[in-house]
């Protein structure tokens, strides 16, 4: 069944684009190799149970919230194919 413009498949296609992009995403945040015993940022010692929680890590709790927050907020919506949108 088509949607407004849309080809059928479009809508369901659109949504798969989304939702790969958003694993790509979440895969690239992911920490890789070895986990430091201090803090990349700060200095502060990385406590045992961080790091062995998450491989990889780089970054003390308060560093790595910073850091979060510093970062694009992801949506789920992608408007860019949506009818909505072109008509603004």
């Amino acid at each position: 069944m088509a949607v407004g413009w849309s080809r059928d498949g479009d809508v369901q296609g659109q949504i798969d684009a989304t939702v790969k992009s958003g694993v790509q995403l979440a895969r690239s945040r992911l920490s890789k190799g070895e986990s430091l015993t201090h803090c990349e940022e700060c200095g502060i010692v990385i406590p045992d149970a961080r790091r062995k929680a998450i491989p990889g890590v780089r970054f003390c709790i308060s560093c790595q919230s910073e850091i979060e927050k510093g970062q694009k907020a992801f949506t789920l919506f992608n408007r860019a194919g949506s009818k909505d949108s072109q008509l603004k």
